[in-house]
């Protein structure tokens, strides 16, 4: 096991070795449950130090390629679940369904009317053809919270995430996320074998002296933010912690900032992004699912020309560029005055829906935040518990653990508040019995802020 470890180490830095045992696991040369050398015998095989061997240790270990298991060593991990297939719709379909973050279909605006303007064929191109629809791309800038350098489309959110991480992270990288966080991206940044560090928010967004020591403690090569109704908290970026932490990423020049703008114009704070401090530096993700519909599978980037060609580039050797179709659809809903209106509509009822389930788990005393979008976070003494608790009430609820990158002060869940229409009275009821009888008394008894906060 040494000789096939250390034969395979062509880097012998921290992140050289973690890559080649990544390879190793990955080719099935080390097969799951096999036992690791130790860390000593590994230095000593390499002839560097043991500190070196344990951070690439700790790194594989941040990526779930291996654990540890005390005083019996070091193995390699089995394939670990993904954090959001433990957010995947209950077995059994229950009454009220606020576990799928998704909009509220009722509230979408009315694709036919567009469908039927722009299917006349008249966006089928050449394959060598720009990939996004120039008219599109023109409205796209006006809408852009600062100038970008170039922009382009890709098939959504996620998309958009995949492709730039692929684009910008080597293995090992330290990256910074919110806490907590979207499980999608966490999973994503583990399937990298990037070296996830969660930075706690505040009701005006990322903490700032905690950036700041982590800053001073690590070189991390990226940030990944949500600078509006962040997805569990709700949570917006404020104008002014916008300017404090890019003074502060001034100091990292190095790092690259991704803003993941998943909410859009259901959002109603303003659109506050970095890239208005630091432009040659964040690259920003608009995203038109919640607003327009998650079936049009659009979302545009766009930030430094080195970042957003690299993805285009790449695309070139995939699917090329999105649906010109779609875009067609998606310049034509986003220059039509009822879209508009019918999309402020709904950015309306979503507040109202919020404030109205916020309001009536007050009167419980339940601990909760929803300040933006469509979820709300909700602190429970027990997770797993209350998620028994209101099953029995007909009620499916996300887990908050699969949203931490480290746990905070109590458990969560997380609610899909936008799909609250009515009965927020009866539904705060199954929700407080499910924050105060999980099995450890009974009562409104808080353990510590919805997000950890100090």
């Amino acid at each position: 096991m040494l000789p096939l470890i250390t034969g395979a180490v062509e880097d012998r830095s921290a992140r050289g070795i973690a890559a080649a045992v990544s390879r190793l696991i990955t080719a099935g040369r080390l097969p799951a449950g096999e036992r690791l050398p130790t860390v000593r015998a590994v230095a000593g095989e390499l002839g560097v130090s043991p500190t070196t061997v344990s951070e690439a240790w700790r790194n594989l270990t941040l990526a779930g390629a291996i654990e540890t298991r005390g005083r019996s060593g070091t193995f390699v991990s089995g394939l670990a679940k993904p954090r959001f297939s433990r957010l995947s719709r209950p077995p059994v379909t229950l009454a009220t369904d606020l576990s799928t973050g998704v909009p509220d279909p009722g509230l979408l605006p009315d694709l036919s009317g567009a469908l039927r303007r722009i299917g006349d064929g008249r966006w089928a191109g050449s394959y060598l053809e720009e990939p996004v629809l120039p008219e599109l791309e023109a409205v796209l800038r006006e809408r852009w919270p600062f100038p970008p350098e170039r922009l382009t489309v890709v098939d959504g959110a996620m998309d958009a995430l995949d492709r730039i991480a692929s684009a910008v992270l080597r293995y090992g990288d330290h990256v910074l996320v919110e806490n907590p966080a979207f499980p999608p991206l966490l999973d994503l940044l583990q399937t990298l074998g990037a070296t996830v560090i969660g930075v706690p928010l505040d009701e005006h967004g990322l903490d700032p002296e905690v950036l700041r020591q982590v800053l001073g403690e690590r070189r991390p090569v990226a940030l990944f933010l949500q600078p509006r109704a962040q997805n569990p908290t709700g949570v917006s970026m404020t104008a002014g912690r916008a300017a404090a932490l890019a003074g502060l990423l001034r100091d990292a020049p190095g790092l690259l900032v991704v803003e993941d703008d998943h909410a859009g114009d259901i959002a109603t704070a303003p659109p506050v992004s970095l890239g208005t401090h630091l432009p040659g530096r964040t690259v920003h993700v608009a995203s038109f699912s919640k607003s327009h519909g998650p079936d049009l599978r659009l979302a545009a980037i766009g930030g430094p020309a080195a970042v957003v060609e690299q993805v285009i580039d790449r695309r070139l050797l995939g699917p090329g560029w999105s649906s010109r179709l779609l875009q067609g659809v998606l310049l034509d809903l986003l220059t039509d005055a009822r879209t508009i209106a019918r999309v402020a509509e709904a950015r309306g009822i979503y507040a109202e829906r919020r404030a109205a389930l916020l309001a009536a788990l007050g009167g419980h005393g339940v601990t909760a935040t929803a300040a933006d979008g469509i979820n709300l976070w909700m602190s429970v003494p027990d997770q797993q518990n209350a998620m028994v608790t209101l099953a029995a009430h007909g009620i499916a609820a996300a887990p908050g653990a699969p949203f931490c990158v480290t746990p905070l002060g109590s458990d969560h869940l997380r609610l899909t508040a936008g799909l609250v229409s009515g009965g927020q009275t009866d539904l705060a009821t199954a929700l407080a019995a499910a924050a105060f009888q999980t099995g450890r008394g009974s009562g409104p008894r808080g353990r510590g802020h919805p997000h950890g906060w100090r």
